[in-house]
């Protein structure tokens, strides 16, 4: 712990805000060259300032922000300075380190430098040979020209002088090599979660850089991945990043840096695809992080999901339904590979691994494979809007069953319905994949925030379902309209029915209490004898036997 220094341009109560950045950090130990008197400018994290230690000679860092520089001091062989770049006066260093940018440089009693008088002070700072990392935002990045926010909500007041309007602030790749006094290399810096080579360009750097851009809390007006594919294949990737990073007066570094969970990915692009580099994590969970399972080298070809796409938008099925038959056949659950189509690369005639190291903890079959990347795609299909073949009555646990039967897992047995809430035979079936789906969402940090543009057309189709609803509430109440004047009809008929019964059952009684019924009993006895003079010989004898005999 050294104690703190203090130049012109200090600020306090002051903090600035400072993330980590494992890809970032890697970057800079590749390309950092050991043992030199080294200067870090402007906020940086306590993690990736550690990492410049590690290899570094006699650091200084320079922050504007005292409370910060105290907090920084307790980092072992770090001198830092609170102050603003132009308060300070030092001998020249052998390594600079700006990744953060010239933006959050000056203090209070700062003159209002521009960007390029910025850069001027820096370069005072430099010996010739100096090496120079310096970061830059992108004022034309695809994040700032889709975020929804207005141009007052999007910077706070960490800039404290704001660049935005600066005519002198480069904002392209050839402004920024042109306007640097030294030769360097520029990395695509996509919210310093992926870095790419500004020079180069391919399958799998768009895609990590889509992940990358998907992974931000910024509101915007339409999906982030869907122009980062469109300026990848104009060649304009790196012009739509968020930021560039130079890399001055050092060796080429690897082509790509990505993070990928809590490690790092890099790779070095070849004549046939990728040379993958994935360093060593411990994840506990549902899913588990294993870099074993990332293949050393990648194809350099499309995605399954972006083929899947394609088909479903051209509405042919019968394509489809054979890619899925393939993927069905290539499948195999011994590796445990958390199944991804947008990391499925198509290999020619086959499918090859990409660069997902999620595996399932606990062992798994292959038809759960098969369900969580069927869901994941349907969430990605149908969440997206995209145009498929497919009724909306399908949409959901009945169409990835529907899919899942196109990759040769058996549909299940029909069950019959125990109640209302009964689940149908599809829900129990997707289910386990379901979870998997949604536990590979959480450790990729997805969002769920939707898109203005998908919200619009979520509300659109809310809409139309309630018309239609409203029009099936109407119907039915309609319907019971009808049947309650009928049943109230038939209730007043059973009424005077009742009434007529008690009536009919007053006048039986009073018949049957009377002498001319009594007769007609009689009568009708009596016409019902078959041998009246048998009849008559035993009346005749009883009345004797009742009446005795005169002597």
């Amino acid at each position: 712990m050294s104690d703190v220094l203090v130049v012109r341009g200090e600020m306090q109560p002051w903090t600035d805000r400072t993330t980590d950045h494992p890809a970032l950090a890697a970057l800079l130990m590749d390309v950092l060259p050991a043992g030199r008197r080294t200067l870090i400018v402007g906020p940086h994290s306590p993690s990736l300032v550690s990492s410049v230690l590690d290899g570094a000679g006699d650091t200084t860092m320079l922050v504007r922000s005292v409370s910060d520089a105290a907090e920084l001091s307790e980092l072992e062989d770090l001198q830092v300075i609170a102050g603003a770049l132009d308060g300070l006066v030092s001998e020249p260093f052998e390594v600079i380190v700006a990744a953060d940018g010239l933006d959050r440089v000056l203090g209070y009693d700062s003159d209002d430098l521009s960007w390029t008088e910025r850069l001027v002070a820096l370069a005072r700072l430099a010996t010739p040979d100096a090496v120079v990392v310096l970061g830059l935002e992108n004022e034309f990045s695809l994040l700032g020209l889709l975020d929804s926010r207005p141009a007052n909500e999007r910077h706070g007041d960490d800039e404290w002088r704001p660049l935005h309007d600066d005519p002198t602030r480069p904002v392209s790749v050839s402004q920024l090599k042109s306007v640097l006094p030294w030769k360097a290399q520029v990395y695509a810096n996509f919210e310093s979660r992926t870095l790419v080579d500004a020079d180069v360009i391919g399958e799998l750097p768009t895609r990590l850089a889509a992940e990358a851009l998907a992974a931000t809390d910024v509101p915007v007006l339409s999906p982030v991945a869907e122009g980062v594919e469109t300026a990848a294949r104009a060649g304009l990737l790196a012009g739509v990043s968020t930021g560039w990073l130079a890399i001055c007066g050092a060796l080429p570094a690897r082509a790509v840096y990505a993070q990928t969970g809590p490690a790092v990915l890099t790779a070095d692009q070849t004549l046939t695809g990728w040379e993958i580099e994935v360093g060593q994590a411990q994840v506990e969970g549902d899913l588990r992080f294993d870099a074993n399972v990332v293949p050393a080298h990648v194809p350099n070809g499309v995605t399954v999901e972006s083929a899947l796409f394609r088909l479903a938008a051209a509405e042919d099925v019968p394509a489809f339904r054979k890619v899925a038959a393939r993927l069905g056949e290539w499948v195999s659950s011994e590796a445990g590979v958390l199944l991804r189509w947008d990391d499925i690369v198509i290999d020619g005639d086959d499918f090859a691994f990409g660069v997902s190291p999620w595996v399932v903890a606990e062992p798994v079959g292959r038809a759960d494979l098969l369900t969580a990347a069927w869901w994941r795609f349907h969430e990605r299909l149908i969440g997206g809007h995209r145009r498929h073949p497919w009724p909306p009555w399908m949409v959901g646990d009945d169409l990835v069953s529907t899919w899942l039967g196109m990759s040769g897992v058996e549909p299940p047995e029909p069950v019959q319905a125990t109640s209302p809430d009964s689940p149908p035979a599809s829900a129990v079936q997707v289910a386990r994949g379901k979870e998997l789906a949604a536990a590979l969402a959480v450790v990729l940090e997805e969002k769920p925030v939707a898109d203005l543009r998908s919200a619009v057309a979520d509300a659109d189709r809310a809409r139309l379902e309630l018309f239609e609803l409203k029009g099936h509430v109407f119907g039915l109440e309609r319907t019971l309209g009808f049947r309650d004047k009928a049943l109230k009809t038939r209730e007043n008929r059973i009424s005077e029915l009742r009434v007529e019964l008690r009536e009919t059952e007053v006048a039986l009684k009073r018949v049957r209490g009377s002498r001319a019924y009594a007769i007609g009993r009689l009568i009708s006895r009596a016409a019902q004898i078959r041998k009246p003079r048998a009849f008559a010989g035993k009346v005749k004898r009883r009345i004797r036997k009742k009446i005795p005999r005169r002597r």
